[in-house]
């Protein structure tokens, strides 16, 4: 008998937010709640990809909501728009907690940011179980950054992330790279620590029409769709994309995403084969990958740790071809080569890229097998079960 719990989630990132984080907590929380929990959720208003805050007053059925940050402004430089961030996030946490702690058995916080529940950690009640998702180990994107105020802010992000991660119950961590790393930088007990991927989020069963505007000459399409930033290697992979557009014939290429980075790149952009567009709204996401004839994971060298793609189980369910940039020996390689899916490679070079994507476009894939790879590894089931248990 599953015993219903009170729980409480806090991260900036919800609903409405259309793509990454706001999209996992979202339909975590509306999971939750379709099994009974209850669920209050701490967050802002939405602001990303341009980070400029949109209020919302959107709900959601059985889950309350309680928002914040509708007066912030953020900065157009990276890391200081992202302390602005996390100071913000641990002062609105800080005002609220003490109301919405109460009567709770789980407290939910998504990782990162982390100062917030730093900040909370002396005023919760002993009695809540803590239980801590990680979806990027943010040290680990700090690590090759040689500029004096970078290093100050990775030896603040490995005090703060040790000291939340030792004070939780229980981790849980969408790969076993980021487990395993996370154990060795933050010294781990490895009896609090739990692996599961992300999980599967469209309905297959409700594909729209309303894309034609964009797929409708004859070509094979490329696609790159989601939030873009440091970590998906954006100059490496418009590169990619700018030189295979002059080697392959009958292909375009597309990116669907907003934010500063696609920006930088749609203005220097002078190929008229490569299109940009604004994220897709999530009911035509099952539309947007079946009519991509690939679609592209890229991960920087040397970040496959830090995180794995929540896209990849909804590519896999899909009726496309997904190909994986990934670091060498990396999870991700493992799982593709293990369940026999196509197509990985470990190497930016773009002459071995281009080689690549001529020889998937000209392959046939099982997309049955993709999907039951996906059905197999990426359940939402099991990720409620160790939360609650």
């Amino acid at each position: 008998m599953n015993i219903k719990k009170n729980i409480l989630i806090i991260s900036p990132f919800f609903f409405p937010e259309p793509i990454s984080t706001g999209k996992f907590n979202t339909d975590f929380a509306i999971a939750l709640q379709k099994k009974g929990h209850q669920v209050t959720m701490l967050c802002y208003h939405p602001f990303y990809p341009d980070w400029k805050i949109k209020q919302s007053n959107s709900k959601l059925k059985g889950i309350q909501i309680i928002r914040g940050g509708s007066n912030l402004i953020f900065s157009n430089k990276t890391t200081v728009r992202r302390l602005i961030l996390e100071f913000s996030f641990a002062l609105f946490i800080l005002r609220k907690i003490r109301k919405h702690q109460k009567n709770k058995d789980i407290i939910i916080p998504i990782f990162p940011p982390s100062l917030a529940f730093l900040s909370i950690l002396p005023f919760l009640n002993k009695k809540i179980r803590k239980v801590g998702m990680v979806h990027d180990l943010q040290e680990v994107y700090s690590l090759d950054k040689k500029r004096f105020i970078n290093k100050v802010v990775h030896f603040f992000i490995h005090n703060i992330e040790k000291k939340c991660y030792n004070s939780c119950h229980k981790l849980i961590f969408l790969s076993k790279e980021m487990k395993e790393r996370a154990k060795d930088l933050y010294q781990l007990e490895e009896g609090i620590l739990e692996v599961q991927y992300p999980f599967v989020t469209i309905n297959k069963d409700k594909e729209t029409n309303n894309l034609d505007y964009i797929f409708k000459n004859n070509n094979k399409h490329v696609v790159y769709s989601g939030a873009l930033g440091e970590k998906q290697n954006p100059k490496k992979l418009f590169d990619f994309f700018n030189k295979a557009s002059v080697i392959i014939d009958n292909v375009s290429f597309h990116f669907f995403s907003e934010g500063e980075e696609i920006n930088k790149l749609k203005k220097n952009s002078t190929n008229s084969n490569i299109h940009f567009h604004k994220l897709v709204k999530k009911e035509n996401l099952v539309e947007l990958y079946n009519r991509s004839d690939v679609q592209i994971i890229p991960q920087k060298e040397r970040t496959a740790e830090g995180s794995l793609p929540s896209k990849l189980p909804n590519l896999l369910a899909s009726k496309c071809k997904v190909f994986l940039i990934t670091d060498p020996n990396s999870e991700l390689e493992r799982l593709f080569i293990d369940n026999n899916l196509d197509f990985v490679t470990t190497n930016w070079d773009t002459t071995l890229l281009i080689k690549w994507l001529k020889k998937i476009l000209s392959k046939d894939v099982d997309f049955k097998h993709q999907n039951k790879i996906a059905q197999r590894f990426f359940t939402i089931d099991k990720m409620i079960q160790k939360v609650v248990s």
